[in-house]
């Protein structure tokens, strides 16, 4: 049974990676994509074979062969569209974050979870071979007990001391009230918490971070450390920002019995870089072509099978809340200067 998808937003990651990866993906037929334009959205239409271009949401779910609404427009408008297409009978898949705040992400849940319809949330790692097989050999304890994981993603331009703001159909990424609060966090290091969360199997219990804002005349920050302390015990740093020109993007993590490390382990997006295990049964080192589509086809086909089949998304609604919970977590322990606890999603 092939998918109707419709896509909410028309800009660079929805032209460059989410119509790309539908019409690559199996299953899947692109029906509607909605701009407030209704000339872009017609234009956007054109270019990637979708059947019409609409300029509201109203109008997106009004359409019966719409099944799926992959929402990826601006951050602010992530929770209201998701809800209206939940409660339209229409399926989601969203970009992160699924709300601006805690409070409007329990939201997102609950009419989630009250619905028949599905909600998966855009965290691509959850795809990448490396990843799922670092997620087997910990849950099987290959590399012995993990004592720290260590996840870094970052880039910046030399001559720049800090990136300069973002323009055109981007410029919302410089509003605090659009982006939730977070910029760095927001866009890149809320994939290594969540891919960190995703490996290890573990929850994040308590957030120290340390950041260049989050301050009465900066809040939004190019630059963000943080420790994290998991619930099975492990210790996790998270570093992630627009400052560092030639950045070394990996992951390490450091078992009792062993180590795993992705080297080019960035964008989140993309497969590429390498993967090297070290343990007293397992050594190898595995290399990725690399691919800037496959692992936003992987993820979109995983959700179509979570709809065929009715099987849990590979990140839940409730994946998405937790990425909430971290990110507000870090905000505070930045402008403050404390250590902050998370407690668990229990409701």
């Amino acid at each position: 049974m092939s998918v109707g998808w419709a896509i909410l937003g028309t800009g660079g990651f929805p032209d460059e990676k989410v119509a790309p990866a539908l019409n690559l993906a199996d299953d899947c037929e692109l029906i509607a994509v909605m701009s407030r334009d209704a000339a872009r959205a017609k234009e956007f239409a054109a270019k990637h074979d979708a059947q019409v271009g609409y300029d509201s949401v109203d109008a997106v779910l009004r359409d019966s062969r719409v099944d799926a609404v992959y929402i990826a427009n601006r951050n602010h408008l992530h929770a209201p569209h998701a809800i209206l297409a939940l409660q339209a009978g229409k399926h989601v898949f969203m970009e992160k974050p699924i709300a601006l705040n805690f409070a409007d992400g329990v939201e997102v849940v609950k009419t989630s979870e009250s619905s028949d319809s599905k909600l998966g949330v855009g965290f691509e790692l959850r795809q990448h071979p490396g990843r799922i097989e670092s997620k087997e050999l910990i849950s099987a304890g290959t590399i012995g007990t993990i004592a720290l994981a260590q996840a870094q993603f970052g880039s910046g331009v030399r001559g720049n001391v800090h990136p300069k703001p973002r323009s055109g159909y981007s410029d919302w990424w410089v509003d605090p009230e659009s982006t939730g609060g977070a910029f760095a966090m927001m866009a890149l290091g809320i994939h290594c918490v969540d891919e960190l969360r995703f490996m290890l199997g573990q929850e994040v219990t308590e957030i120290a971070a340390i950041t260049d804002r989050q301050n009465d005349s900066q809040s939004l920050e190019n630059l963000a450390t943080l420790c994290l302390r998991f619930s099975g015990g492990t210790i996790g740093t998270v570093t992630c920002g627009f400052r560092m020109p030639g950045f070394q993007n990996s992951v390490f993590l450091y078992g009792s019995d062993g180590k795993i490390i992705f080297n080019e382990a960035y964008p989140p997006h993309t497969l590429q870089g390498s993967m090297e295990i070290s343990s007293q049964t397992v050594n190898k080192t595995t290399s990725y072509e690399r691919d800037g589509l496959i692992l936003m086809q992987r993820q979109i086909e995983s959700f179509n099978q979570a709809i065929q089949h009715g099987n849990q998304p590979a990140a839940t609604a409730r994946d998405g809340l937790k990425a909430i919970q971290v990110i507000e977590a870090m905000i505070k322990s930045a402008a403050t200067g404390t250590t902050v606890k998370l407690e668990p999603l229990d409701f």
